[in-house]
């Protein structure tokens, strides 16, 4: 059967325009088509597949020259090639992030010190351009590292120099994107995070009324500030309590091997606030929860670790009308996820000096 190259569009859909078609047969991503009588294009089902593919792969985020690649060596019918296409532009991208994250380190490096610093790292960049090339390196770092052990790091001072202008962001997002960056010690971060449906807001006032709070796993339990928590009387709750959970393979066997924590879930209380560092199936969870009508949270936190569904859990939260604070993709983790939370009590109370009330 042959298309048009209109009918080709209308059968790949997807917002692909005959404009876009042609251009793809300038770049060699299309092979060129036969002609009508008329000197039309004409299209086979092949044509479609192969249109469908690059439009699949592009909505993936690979560039245009990366999918001329793939499909020039890839024989259309085997799965595994495209497998192994896969893992060689992963590898690709990996050394490409890789040498990139070294640059930023070494920005960050220089453009985070503090004022006790400067002095050091003024003269020593006076000095980069008489270093002999094959040295330069360590001299230049040597230099610049002799003095920062002569007084304690200003790391307030550094985040100012190294964070993005915030705009209009409100002063306890500001220090919750802070606070998770000096967690992780990575500045690019702060473009994953995710605040959505006035998170902030909710998240405040039921902590104030001193609401329920429930965590996925005893380890971020023990990460969250339980002083404060004490002062504005909240309790908290452990999904799935088992101590001997430290990482997210364990806390996802247990998951399944273990449904009790079900119960758990659906008897929380109206404006819980949730905590899920992680277990990723937990997450998927909540958001089945919260779609059935059978949980109403004030704010979920959800920073589980994971590659298929970790990505898949934050994404159904971000499309729900829940209140929720997430790092996108494979990121996270419990320590990042008590930071966001401690970061949200911190906000309502100053930390009390006194610990002795927690025994009572």
């Amino acid at each position: 059967m042959a298309l048009t190259i209109k009918e080709l569009t209308d059968a790949v859909g997807t917002g692909i325009t005959p404009r876009m078609v042609r251009h793809y047969h300038q770049l060699g991503l299309m092979p060129p088509p036969p002609r009508s009588p008329g000197n039309y294009r004409l299209y086979s089902d092949r044509d479609v597949r192969r249109l469908q593919r690059i439009v699949a792969l592009k909505q993936q985020g690979f560039q245009l020259s990366h999918i001329q690649k793939m499909l020039e060596t890839e024989p259309e019918a085997e799965q595994n090639s495209l497998l192994e296409q896969l893992q060689r532009q992963y590898q690709t991208v990996i050394q490409q992030i890789a040498q990139l994250r070294q640059t930023a380190s070494a920005l960050e490096g220089l453009l985070g010190r503090d004022r006790h610093c400067q002095t050091t790292q003024a003269e020593v960049l006076s000095q980069l351009k008489r270093l002999e090339a094959e040295t330069q390196l360590e001299k230049f770092w040597s230099g610049l590292d002799a003095h920062v052990d002569a007084h304690p790091e200003a790391f307030g001072e550094s985040l100012q120099r190294l964070l993005p202008d915030w705009g209009d962001r409100s002063e306890v997002e500001i220090d919750l994107l802070s606070k998770l960056v000096l967690a992780c010690g990575d500045i690019s971060l702060v473009q994953f995070v995710q605040i959505g449906n006035q998170a902030l807001t909710r998240s405040r006032e039921a902590l104030k009324s001193g609401c329920a709070i429930a965590v996925d796993v005893a380890a971020v339990n023990a990460a969250i500030d339980h002083t404060r928590l004490a002062h504005l009387g909240c309790h908290t709750q452990v999904l799935i309590d088992n101590p001997h959970i430290t990482s997210a393979a364990e806390a996802e066997q247990a998951f399944w091997q273990d449904h009790t924590w079900k119960d758990k879930l659906r008897q929380l209380p109206i404006d819980t606030v949730l905590v899920v560092g992680y277990a990723p199936s937990v997450l998927l969870a909540v958001n089945e929860a919260i779609g059935q009508g059978n949980l109403q949270p004030a704010l979920v936190i959800g920073m589980p670790i994971g590659f298929s569904h970790a990505p898949a859990a934050k994404r159904k939260l971000m499309h729900s009308d829940t209140p929720f604070i997430t790092v996108t993709g494979t990121m996270g983790g419990g320590l990042l996820a008590a930071t966001a939370f401690n970061s949200l009590v911190e906000s309502l109370i100053e930390k009390p000096d006194c610990h002795c009330y927690l025994g009572k």
